[in-house]
């Protein structure tokens, strides 16, 4: 357990984020496909090292542990690494955490993949072999990594591949990236209509590619100017016209009072205290859900009431975050309401401290949580979750002046 507190409420801090990990393991997947792309700014969380060890090491027993990326995309992957067979497994959480929307298009194509507990759900075992073009069906309502992790091997179809997508699309802007990095590597697709055709590419040009920084990473950086009294974060190597979902941050924390400069390859935030704070914030993020537990969070912490829609994905995650959110907020003094998809905050004047947030094994439940520190002094369960996704995270608190004690 760590304890976490902001003594001034005030933050002036410069720093470099870790390499955007969707960007990276989609990286990562291509450069096994492909051995003439390098990749430098890697994201060092423990979801890409955990997916490079796999793609790296000679076991047919791959274990990703709790790495969701990592057990779509391999899936995907190992089923057109011809005569090599694997099995792929990962925690108990991971067991838990459907797969069947992947599984089915995949052998739709010719895959050869068999369930080895539950059927639907991981541990898989999978015999790689060619597959070839088919005009085929997959479901866009479960998980957008299930669309990407078809869409990069795609190219190594005989033939390519034409996608269609069944059902209501979610985290589209995920979607958009993992197409256009196919297309920076002059791999070539299409996307009308709910339909995605991607054209075979056996060999593609030397290329080096240089990751953006995490945006997913910057919400929780958003969150504490937001909670602040004064502030000015420097952020480094970040894109104005960014190809990850996350990146639409900027226009929502404009509202509660964050304000956005690009000054070259870096964002400035700092706090404006001039802005009014709504007395609620309605917002749809089915583009963008991981930022749901941040935003609900620096709502609570400002009094502001929200209503956060399209948040359907969050029960598959890493736990059902939407009933760890309202857990742990009501401890704080919140109230809460939440369906299948959406969360209700109502306006509160007051913060319960030295409340003990349990994180579920759940990386963005201890770093969505602990800008709180900036408010009141709060408690943070098993702090080395966030190894997940930021393994400096609180390190980088510490630069900005919080006060953390492992107890």
């Amino acid at each position: 357990m760590i304890s976490v507190i902001h003594p001034s409420r005030v933050v002036n801090v410069n720093l470099a984020l870790t390499g955007s990990k969707s960007i990276t393991n989609r990286l990562l997947i291509l450069n096994s496909i492909y051995s003439s792309i390098s990749i430098e700014n890697k994201s060092e969380s423990q979801d890409t090292v955990l997916l490079d060890k796999a793609l790296n090491t000679n076991s047919n027993i791959k274990d990703i542990k709790h790495a969701g990326t990592a057990m779509r995309f391999l899936t995907a992957y190992y089923s057109i690494l011809e005569n090599n067979e694997i099995v792929l497994k990962g925690s108990k959480r991971m067991h838990e955490r459907p797969i069947y929307p992947l599984v089915d298009c995949l052998r739709t194509i010719g895959a050869d993949i068999t369930y080895l507990e539950k059927t639907g759900f991981p541990p898989l075992k999978i015999r790689g072999k060619k597959l070839n073009f088919k005009s085929v069906q997959i479901s866009s309502g479960l998980s957008s990594q299930f669309v990407s992790a078809i869409l990069l091997i795609a190219p190594k179809l005989v033939g390519g591949i034409e996608l269609k997508l069944k059902g209501e699309l979610i985290s589209k802007p995920y979607i958009r990236m993992t197409l256009s990095i196919l297309d920076s590597l002059g791999i070539k697709s299409s996307f009308k209509n709910k339909s995605i055709i991607v054209e075979n590419s056996n060999e593609i040009s030397k290329k080096n590619i240089s990751v953006e920084s995490d945006w997913s990473s910057a919400s929780y950086w958003y969150s504490i100017v937001s909670l602040s009294e004064k502030a000015q974060v420097n952020l480094e190597k970040f894109d104005k016209t960014s190809i990850q979902g996350d990146s639409i941050l900027p226009n929502f924390y404009k509202i509660l009072g964050v304000d956005t400069e690009f000054v070259g390859n870096e964002i400035r935030i700092t706090k404006n205290n001039d802005i009014k704070l709504p007395r609620n914030l309605n917002l749809n993020l089915i583009d963008c859900p991981d930022l749901a537990q941040t935003i609900a969070v620096s709502c609570f912490g400002l009094g502001v009431g929200c209503l956060l829609e399209g948040l359907q994905t969050l029960n598959i995650k890493e736990t059902k975050r939407l009933i760890a959110l309202e857990n742990e907020l009501k401890k704080l003094g919140a109230k809460v309401d939440i369906t299948n998809n959406s969360l209700k905050l109502f306006e509160s004047k007051k913060i319960k401290k030295n409340i003990i947030i349990k994180t579920y094994q759940d990386h963005r439940m201890a770093m969505a949580f602990a800008p709180l520190g900036m408010k009141s002094p709060i408690l943070i369960e098993n702090p080395k979750v966030v190894i997940k996704s930021y393994p400096n995270f609180w390190k980088d608190l510490n630069k900005a002046g919080f006060r953390t004690k492992l107890i």
